[in-house]
Formats: structure tokens, sequence, C-alpha cells
């Protein structure tokens, strides 16, 4: 195992455990993410507030690994992520939601590139974000 895919394991733990610190040590300080909710964000700060309110979300969550990948400097995962959501949801618009209570269980791939001091420079993060929502019931029926 290459330091890529244990900074990798690092941050799934980091995540399933709402360890906003340990999250926040696992980026580079200008380090680049790209969510399907969240958008393009840009500092390790941005990031943190990221994970911080999927974290507050849904504070249970559990992560299954499917595969776990790691090629030279990048890990990469797919697995599937799962819980209830018990917290407050974090609109883009910067409104938020009260819990729905509903569970989720969604499918996704993450990719994680690692710089030589063991951070994480560029992460990018898939999941079906309307199968999401609507697992939360917030989609018009239809």
């Amino acid at each position: 195992m290459g330091q890529a895919r244990e900074v990798m394991d690092r941050l799934t733990e980091a995540i399933t455990s709402a360890d906003q610190r340990a999250i926040g040590e696992l980026y580079a300080q200008d380090a680049v993410a790209l969510t399907p909710d969240g958008g393009e964000l840009h500092g390790r700060d941005d990031i943190v507030a990221y994970w911080r309110q999927m974290t507050e979300a849904m504070p249970e969550a559990r992560y299954e690994s499917v595969h776990a990948y790691e090629v030279g400097d990048t890990a990469i995962d797919e697995g599937i992520f799962t819980g209830r959501n018990t917290g407050p949801i974090q609109l883009p618009t910067g409104e938020t939601l009260p819990p729905t209570q509903k569970e989720i269980s969604i499918r996704g791939v993450d990719f994680a590139t690692v710089d030589d001091t063991g951070h994480i420079v560029d992460y990018r993060l898939y999941f079906d974000e309307m199968d999401f929502l609507d697992q939360l019931g917030l989609l018009p029926p239809g």
C-alpha cells in the first residue's frame, strides 16, 4: 500500500467519524476539490466546510468499500455511502432545510491525488445528486 492509498483510507475514516480536524490535516492548504453538490472548492477551509455540512446532515454515516485502487500518487475508491439524515441540510443557496429523517444509500467514486508531503492536493467526488435528493424526499413527485 502506497502513500495515496493510506491517505485516502484516513480520509474515509475521518469523514465517517466526523473528525473535522483530521479531515483538515489531510488536505493541502491550496487543495482543490470537485463535488456534484458543492461544485469546485478551493482551499482547505472550503473543503473542510463542505465535509462539515455533510457530516452534520448525516452524523452516523457509514461507508462500504466496493473497489479500492492506487495508481501512482492517486487513490481511487468506489463504495456505498449510507446513513440517516438527522441533521440540517445546507443548500448551495445558503438556505438550511430541517432533517428529513430518511435513510439514504448512494454509490459513489472518489479520487484523491496526494503530494510528496502526504496531503491531498486534488480531490474529485462523483455521485448521483438527483438520486441523493430523491432518497431524501427533496424532489417533487414525478
